[in-house]
């Protein structure tokens, strides 16, 4: 079982500076008023968006699929009370380049329902759906 470690610090009002035991630091601020870095909930989903697009981009390159760019949008619903964790999220892929449809789809369900650490977590409290954007290698859109 592989451990990973983390450490916040108050710095002041509502801001943390937070730690990776890989070394990397980030700041919080949950003070959305002051909205002086990111929210926890929007790193969690920010988290969400990175994890799934690292296997997205891997497993299209394993399919051999020339995709030249990635985007991927998260939007999510909180719940009405305490906790307020996420309820539904809707991740929006955007894939450029000469991509298939079908492999496309697939490594986007492949994470979604294997590979995905951070939607594995989300999925007890919130439903996640998806969708897909193909810009063709011409610059074309097609859902």
């Amino acid at each position: 079982m592989a451990e990973v470690t983390a450490a916040v610090q108050w710095t002041d009002g509502e801001r943390f500076l937070g730690a990776s035991g890989s070394g990397h630091a980030v700041v919080f601020d949950a003070n959305r008023a002051s909205n002086s870095a990111p929210g926890p909930m929007e790193m969690v989903l920010m988290a969400l968006c990175a994890c799934t697009a690292t296997d997205v981009v891997e497993i299209l390159r394993k399919k051999r699929q020339p995709a030249v760019a990635l985007t991927v949008r998260g939007k999510a619903q909180r719940a009405a009370q305490p906790p307020t964790v996420f309820t539904r999220v809707t991740l929006e892929y955007e894939i450029a380049g000469a991509v298939e449809r079908k492999a496309a789809e697939d490594a986007i369900r492949l994470s979604q329902e294997k590979y995905c650490s951070v939607a594995g977590m989300l999925k007890s409290t919130a439903t996640i759906t998806t969708t897909l954007w193909l810009l063709g290698p011409g610059g074309g859109t097609e859902s």
